[in-house]
């Protein structure tokens, strides 16, 4: 009941001192407000690109292999990307796909594919530039491709080129404002693709494999669109492992599969690249390492000057309410009433200054995934962590002027100018 009373008193009088000092008390939350603005929205912003950068490898799937003519990572030990080594290399044919299945017992589909750019038309609308993704019928397994209406390729369609596509979700609203695109005509490059499907709308994501923006058609159909044989269109083969497959096993079974296609001696240099999920992961766990570190040092020189503003207007407030702490001192009150008395109050003032910061980075979240396709969430985490950054500063701030205000003599402080 004592612990209760004095820090309910103690907040009385806190909150009686900021209000009757209002410039001092905006000129303490603006120090403070800034400093956790800056610190929380580093951290926002770095945990907001991280859950991003998560989720899209995710998406590409940690049991995934690409197999490609270009590495995703310098070679490992390196800092340099060394393209000049990879510039003649061959890139991945459509007929590696059946080789590398007939050839490998860990191998549960593999779908080859690449992109490229097209007008695409309905009617009186035009699309320019729209990418249409070529693929083989495997695709929808690699990828977990899931249709918001329609249906997908069959594989005898796939095979013969039927002249049949698939539309992303952005694809079907630019084309076919208000209206269903199932069963309609869209014309590419002089040829017409009926529309039988369209993918859930699932967000992008930075490794291309939302479909939101594609459209979707068989690879063989394509070759009648453009010569893409020993042109780097960036094909690929994506490469997925049966369940429970050993990584490694599988990693090494591909990679024998792949130098066994193209027909490399045991010591030539592989002449492709497997890209593994967890190769760019590693990457970047130490590029949010280095990314968490700058934001402790950008936001903790911002919450210092924050913690200095207030100890000074601390100091200030101690100086003006000498009289007041004597005229308490010689009616009975403790030191540490007066002690916890002033720094309830820089812990309070420092709490208002960090909720204030909280509420400026959560509008700024609400900005800036409206006007951007990027979304920035301010965290129950990163906000419970800029509460208790400021206790923390404002416990500091206010320890040496409630010291300070504590040891005062009674009766000097009654008779201080």
């Amino acid at each position: 009941m004592l612990l209760a009373r004095l820090i309910f008193e103690s907040f009385s009088f806190a909150f009686n001192a900021l209000k009757a000092n209002r410039l001092r008390t905006f000129l303490s939350l603006l120090g403070i407000t800034i400093g956790i603005f800056a610190i929380i929205s580093v951290f926002t912003v770095i945990d907001s690109l991280e859950r991003y950068i998560r989720e899209s490898l995710n998406a590409l799937g940690s049991n995934m292999v690409y197999i490609q003519k270009w590495p995703w990572t310098p070679p490992e030990g390196e800092t340099e990307y060394p393209w000049w080594r990879y510039l003649n290399r061959p890139v991945p044919q459509l007929e590696d796909v059946d080789e590398i299945l007939r050839r490998g017992s860990s191998f549960q589909s593999a779908a080859f594919f690449y992109g490229f750019n097209r007008t695409a038309q309905y009617a009186s609308n035009q699309l320019d530039n729209a990418t249409v993704l070529a693929t083989t019928y495997d695709l929808l397994d690699v990828w977990n491709l899931e249709l918001s209406d329609g249906r997908y390729f069959t594989e005898s369609e796939m095979l013969s080129g039927a002249p049949l596509t698939l539309i992303g979700a952005v694809i079907a609203e630019k084309l076919f404002p208000g209206q269903n695109p199932v069963g309609e005509f869209i014309k590419i490059q002089g040829f017409r693709f009926q529309v039988i499907g369209i993918y859930k709308k699932t967000g992008q994501d930075m490794f291309g494999t939302s479909m939101d923006n594609y459209i979707h058609i068989s690879v063989i159909k394509s070759f009648y669109m453009l010569d893409v044989r020993n042109r780097d269109m960036n094909q690929r083969i994506c490469v997925k492992a049966k369940p429970n497959v050993d990584q490694a096993r599988f990693i090494a079974e591909l990679e024998g599969v792949m130098r066994s296609i193209r027909r490399l001696k045991p010591l030539e240099e592989n002449n492709f690249a497997m890209n593994e999920v967890s190769l760019i992961s590693n990457q970047f766990d130490q590029f949010f390492i280095v990314f968490n570190m700058a934001g402790w040092i950008i936001g903790g020189f911002s919450i210092i000057v924050g913690g200095f503003g207030i100890a000074n207007i601390m100091f200030v407030s101690v100086k003006e309410r000498t009289k007041i702490i004597g005229i308490q001192k010689s009616l009975g009150a403790k030191k540490y009433f007066i002690l916890l008395q002033f720094i309830f109050e820089a812990v309070v003032l420092s709490i208002i200054g960090g909720i204030v910061g909280l509420i400026l980075i959560f509008i700024g979240t609400q900005i800036v995934s409206y006007a951007t396709e990027f979304t920035i969430i301010l965290t129950a985490g990163n906000i419970v962590t800029g509460l208790m950054i400021s206790s923390v500063i404002g416990f500091i701030a206010g320890l040496m002027p409630a010291r300070a205000a504590a040891k005062l003599n009674p009766v000097e402080a009654m008779n201080a100018v």
